[in-house]
């Protein structure tokens, strides 16, 4: 079966989009250019869940989204325009918030080791794991809310009470008080502040419990439904949601590629640090696409910008956030979530140190050892096959750092080596804590320029070259022709359109300081680091024509306490501090409504098109480039999201079905959506006429000749070398350059006649670069060719 050559993702939710509305939208996507809808997950999750990672039941369709017969529908409508599907699925966790929903978790609290899902879940039943070998469930605001239980005896089975949550009791346990039949089941409920955890999580999320998926039977099981969707010809690829938790994540992918077959799409959720290789022993097609996303952003971001707003950033939050200090607070704060948030997956890891090191370290000085290894390894885990030599450098330079941990570090080394378990956990721990610490709290924190600050990104690399982005095109090319790429997900930290916009900052870091100083003035903000860190976010989502939409502002609220809160710098989602929260609101309000909004909208007026400019630009580098490009919902036009759960906000699919059939290029302009929506169409429709010239196709830049050149940058590609047939141009930087112009600046175009799928101009030879861009800032070129069939 033939592979997408791009997908549209769809935020599927019961309240607003179900399976049923996708089948309303085949059409309108089909007529932009996709050729697959990549669903967000669709098995029974958590019931109102807004997006599916909290599923409770593995076996069956969600009923909230349609069911089964909801998707058969969908594939059907889909097949019909010769349109494919591909779903997300969750293998690393299911839903156990309330134990009720999910039949496994149920069981297992009920019956304990006894259950036949007891092996399901990565429960810590050790008689050493606080709770003499009971499961650990935090629930309790403290250790004397037991005496706040009661027994419910309104359903058929008596069920434990506290508040609104409802637990099992195990047959013949019913009597006496409250407490009495709490200390007799197989798990006992404890403060969430006491830092006992009976399982496995995601992350540091009490509600999602890791399932072993290592165990055949768990596999089996937990994929009957995915298996069917398969068997019947429902689906035509997967995407894989957090690997990385997973024991065995290449054993599991090889499993998944058994059941999936050798031709059907398989990308994963594989979190790349900066310059980290993705393992080629893995059977899948690649990842899904961060990588890019900070590729493709960072060649809009001018290198140059870097050491004005390095010292911004030192004068008005106290911290340069250079590559120094990032590396040095991600190191601080990795520490802090290992010791805090995620101290009982430590913990439990360090128990099975002691056990499978045979040495009679003490546990703290193993806990000192661990903590200070995962803090200081680069990556989410260290056992894929490029990544061999990552553990033993960090072990040997924390050992030499930290001499006085060499008996714990010993331990881990020897476990680490003969060891079941450690080696294990050790990884699970590894990726558990890089995302808190750095992508939960780092870049909620650092505020050079936040538009680098997304999942798998690097803020220390302050942009990139256009020669870094062209090698890192063509590699993708050779190596994973196949592998997602994207601009916007459910996971990004704000949306493609609000990056671009704030990216322009690094074009005129003068000017942006001397408005921070200006507001700062006029409207100080309640916190240095915080200040800086909003500002930004306001600048990228303040609408171009100044008026602030009730709509907004709640949105901006909301986002705001989620930052400060991630930040955790003056308060935290377990302790919140109502001072500053309410300070940081009033704050907020008072820009809104002061001085300081006419200045935002005069200085969003003046830098905008730039930001359209290098929203159009890396919107078509990527479309075109290397990989198989995903359009998350909405992005066809200007869209103005941050962090979830903004982004998941329901599209209005009307107005783009209504722009799509007026599409007019000569009425093409950087400002209106309408030139984004061309973009994305004309780029999609040339990707599904010319398949060969893509995915599996040549990579060769464009380079430009003249005084602007460096303001250019671009592509071409086709089916075989020397035969490109599309070229995509895009400008740079261009804030610069409309104080110079384009001047005598040319490019050579390789042999042919090109159109441009954009404004239907035709150009030959060697063309004047101003010439190429007079009607837009890109350019998608498409060589004539003879018998070319447009689908």
């Amino acid at each position: 079966m033939p592979l997408p050559t791009s997908t549209y993702r769809l935020q599927l939710r019961g309240d607003a989009f179900t399976l049923a509305d996708a089948s309303d939208v085949v059409d309108y996507l089909h007529d932009l250019g996709v050729t697959h809808l990549y669903l967000s997950p669709i098995l029974t999750a958590t019931e109102g869940s807004t997006h599916g990672y909290d599923v409770t039941d593995t076996a069956t369709v969600s009923a909230a989204l349609g069911g089964r017969e909801a998707l058969t529908q969908l594939h059907s409508r889909a097949a019909e325009l010769g349109m494919g599907i591909i779903v997300d699925i969750v293998p690393n966790h299911v839903g156990v918030e309330d134990p009720r929903q999910n039949a496994w978790w149920w069981d297992v609290l009920r019956r304990g080791r006894d259950s036949d899902y007891a092996t399901y879940f990565d429960i810590d039943f050790g008689a050493d794991n606080g709770v003499d070998g009971k499961i650990a469930i935090p629930v309790l605001g403290s250790a004397s809310d037991v005496g706040e239980l009661t027994v419910d005896r309104s359903e058929d089975q008596p069920l434990l009470a506290f508040y609104e949550h409802r637990f099992p009791i195990a047959d013949g346990t019913d009597s006496g008080d409250a407490q009495a039949v709490h200390d007799r089941q197989a798990y006992r409920l404890v403060s969430w502040s006491d830092g006992l955890i009976g399982y496995r999580r995601f992350f540091s999320v009490n509600g999602l419990a890791g399932i072993r998926q290592e165990d055949l039977d768990v596999f089996t099981d937990s994929h009957r439904q995915v298996a069917s969707w398969i068997e019947d010809g429902l689906i035509d690829g997967l995407r894989v949601d957090h690997p990385d938790g997973l024991a065995d994540p290449a054993g599991y992918l090889t499993e998944l590629r058994g059941l999936l077959g050798p031709d059907r799409w398989l990308v994963i959720e594989k979190i790349l640090a900066d310059g980290e290789p993705l393992d080629e022993s893995l059977p899948v097609d690649g990842t899904t696409g961060y990588d890019a996303l900070a590729a493709v952003g960072g060649v809009f971001v001018d290198p140059e910008g870097v050491h004005a707003l390095t010292a911004l950033s030192q004068v008005r939050s106290g911290i340069a956030y250079d590559s120094e200090t990032l590396h040095e607070t991600e190191l601080d704060l990795k520490t802090g979530v290992a010791r805090g948030d995620l101290s009982p997956e430590v913990r439990r890891l360090a128990r099975a140190v002691v056990r499978e090191s045979g040495t009679t370290v003490e546990l703290e000085s193993v806990i000192d050892a661990i903590v200070a290894v995962v803090a200081a390894v680069p990556v989410y885990r260290t056992d894929y096959a490029p990544l061999a030599r990552v553990l033993p450098g960090v072990i040997a330079d924390v050992g030499e750092e930290q001499p006085e941990l060499a008996a714990g570090l010993g331990a881990l080394t020897t476990a680490l080596i003969g060891g079941a378990e450690s080696p294990v956990r050790f990884d699970q721990v590894c990726g558990a804590v890089t995302a808190k610490g750095v992508e939960d709290c780092l870049f909620y924190r650092a505020n050079r320029l936040i538009s680098l600050q997304e999942v798998g990104g690097d803020p220390s690399r302050f942009g990139c070259s256009t020669e870094f982005f062209h090698l890192t095109n063509a590699d993708r090319a050779k190596r994973w022709p196949a592998a997602m790429t994207t601009l916007s997900t459910h996971d990004t930290k704000r949306g493609e359109d609000v990056r671009a916009r704030i990216g322009v900052l690094s074009q005129t870091p003068e000017l942006w300081a001397r408005c921070i100083t200006d507001w700062e003035e006029l409207t100080p903000s309640p916190d240095g680091t915080t200040g800086m860190f909003l500002w930004q976010n306001l600048f990228g989502v303040w609408p171009a024509d100044g008026v602030v939409t009730s709509s907004l502002r709640e949105r901006v609220h909301a986002y705001a306490e989620k930052a400060i809160r991630e930040a955790a710098l003056r308060t935290t989602w377990t302790d919140p501090d109502e001072e500053f929260e309410s300070a940081v609101h009033s704050w907020l309000d008072a820009i809104f409504d002061g001085a300081v909004a006419r200045s935002m909208s005069m200085l969003v007026e003046k830098l905008a098109p730039h930001g359209h400019s290098d929203a159009l630009g890396q919107k078509l580098l990527n479309l075109a480039g290397p990989g198989i490009p995903d359009v998350y919902q909405g992005t066809e036009l200007w869209e103005d999201s941050l962090v979830d759960p903004d982004n998941r906000r329901p599209v209005d699919y009307s107005v783009r079905r209504s722009m799509l059939a007026a599409s007019n290029p000569a009425a093409l302009s950087v400002d209106t959506g309408a030139a984004k929506l061309a973009v994305v169409r004309s780029a999609l429709h040339v990707r599904r006429e010319r398949p060969a010239s893509f995915v599996g196709g040549t990579y060769a830049p464009i380079v430009a000749d003249g005084s602007a050149a460096e303001h250019l940058v671009g592509f071409a590609r086709g089916p075989l070398p020397g035969n490109a047939d599309v070229v995509a141009l895009a400008t740079r930087l261009s804030l610069g350059l409309a104080e110079q112009g384009w001047g005598e600046t040319t490019v050579t175009l390789p042999d042919g006649r090109w159109r441009d799928r954009l404004t239907d101009v035709e150009h030959t030879g060697t063309v004047s670069v101003a010439e190429v861009f007079a009607s837009l800032p890109v350019a998608l070129l498409v060589r004539d060719n003879e018998g070319t069939v447009t689908q």
